[in-house]
């Protein structure tokens, strides 16, 4: 007998006495785990299909062990803004293995009546106003250093950069080292603004690091 259940968010075709490894689950090593979402099951010939889940079906397992995967390398670039970042990433993961596949036994969970779901239900709270401001490094010619040097001035929206001049901004950004060119980033920032993606990016295509090519 085989299932199709799905774990942690993927799914799995497994088997008794099958081990598995799943992303990280919250139950300790040595306990029981039970899945209830069960897609489909498999005795022989005799294949049950669920709509998506089959009424009643249960996958057991037990927890062996909780791991981290192999290392995975993670590398961003972005062209001409002298923006390179490496960083390594390992998976958390848990070892278990199938202990029962039953076609029915589990619980169904009692739908809430509709006058105790709306006594349940929390009010919902105003959304809040989110003070990040813009990206600033889509101006071309803008690094994360540079963009760091503006906020901690104040100047934190496209709309803010859009009505500082050039020279302004020159004096801000005094102490990061290079040779920057801020002539075209108050009319970059106002394109940003006013939401001219397509009419930006191709005049950034024709720009090197702030200035014309």
């Amino acid at each position: 007998m085989y299932a199709i259940v799905e774990i942690a968010g993927h799914q799995f075709k497994v088997e008794k006495d099958q081990k598995v490894y799943v992303n990280r689950l919250a139950t300790e090593e040595g306990k029981t785990v039970e899945f209830d979402n069960v897609l489909l099951v498999g005795d022989g010939s005799n294949i049950t299909l669920g709509a998506p889940a089959i009424d009643g079906a249960l996958v057991g397992a037990k927890v062996l062990r909780h791991l981290k995967g192999d290392k995975v390398i993670v590398f961003k670039k972005k062209r001409r803004k002298g923006y390179r970042v490496k960083n390594g990433h390992r998976q958390s993961l848990t070892e278990i293995v199938i202990e029962s596949i039953a076609t029915s036994g589990a619980k169904k969970k009692a739908a809430p009546k509709k006058e105790e779901a709306k006594k349940a239900a929390p009010a919902k709270a105003a959304p809040k106003k989110s003070s990040k401001g813009d990206d600033l490094k889509k101006v071309e010619g803008i690094g994360p250093k540079i963009a760091e040097t503006l906020n901690e001035a104040g100047i934190n929206t496209f709309a803010d950069l859009a009505k500082t001049d050039a020279a302004k901004i020159s004096e801000i950004i005094a102490g990061v080292r290079g040779n920057h060119v801020t002539d075209t980033w108050p009319a970059q920032a106002q394109m940003a603004a006013d939401g001219k993606w397509d009419e930006l990016k191709k005049w950034q295509d024709e720009l090197d690091g702030g200035k014309p090519a």
